[in-house]
């Protein structure tokens, strides 16, 4: 089973070692589209343009914006999943998981990174800044990776059950054309959207945790805090409906 993942604007600074872009996932295929994205965002970073790095960064203090204005062609690295910071990457705890299930995560988890399109939980990956939804320069990244994610991504995930528990922007990088499960969560039979983002995490550590190999296995899990209500099933995609419990 694989698991799509969005990523997180914000980020954990440090890290060892240099870039090397052709290291990440679906190298061979991904690369020259990576490349393109990539020069056009070193670019923009050290043009000193603070209106443009504003908008691309999501950032107003120029402090803040300050520390994304260096080249990153060559920059320290760590573990995208260590990398991302935020909502369900705070409730996943990776660095708190036992050595098997951190490798689950490595292995499984498919990160959709606005600047690298999409990556493994593994892949060492620098500092970088990139509001969700922006250009960078003149180029759109949601367009230049749909276009090249398409057939690399649907062979790789041929043969697996997927769980997508994207947020729904990441639709326009790839959409599985095969059956695919997706979550929602309720709350005094309200949709929540916070509390959307913490349980994803939960949900991925109790997954890593009990090694889950099919939709199945996931299916009859249970999870601390969650009821499954219902399972609605589409033409592709399979809906779980879970309450989260007081």
């Amino acid at each position: 089973m694989k698991i799509l993942l969005a990523p997180s604007e914000t980020k954990r600074e440090g890290g060892e070692g240099g870039f090397e872009l052709e290291s990440l996932f679906l190298s061979q295929e991904l690369t020259p589209a990576r490349k393109e994205l990539f020069k056009a965002y070193n670019s923009v970073v050290t043009s000193g343009n603070m209106e443009q790095l504003s908008k691309m960064f999501g950032l107003k203090k120029e402090a803040d914006i300050l520390k994304y204005t260096k080249d990153i062609s060559h920059a320290p690295t760590l573990k995208a999943i260590l990398r991302y910071t935020g909502v369900a990457f705070d409730h996943l705890e990776y660095e708190n998981l036992d050595a098997k299930a951190q490798e689950y995560i490595d292995k499984n988890v498919i990160l959709f990174s606005n600047l690298f399109g999409v990556i493994k939980a593994s892949d060492q990956i620098p500092l970088y800044r990139l509001k969700q939804g922006e250009d960078v320069g003149e180029l759109k990244p949601q367009n230049i990776y749909r276009s090249a994610l398409k057939e690399p991504l649907d062979s790789y995930l041929e043969s697996e059950d997927i769980l997508d528990i994207r947020a729904g922007f990441y639709d326009k990088f790839y959409k599985p054309k095969k059956k695919y499960t997706t979550l929602k969560f309720l709350k005094n039979g309200k949709v929540v959207s916070h509390w959307a983002k913490a349980y994803r995490g939960i949900v991925l550590r109790h997954i890593a945790q009990n090694q889950i190999e099919n939709m199945s296995e996931f299916i009859a899990m249970p999870i601390k805090g969650l009821e499954l209500l219902e399972i609605r099933e589409g033409k592709l995609k399979q809906e779980l409906i879970y309450q989260i419990e007081e």
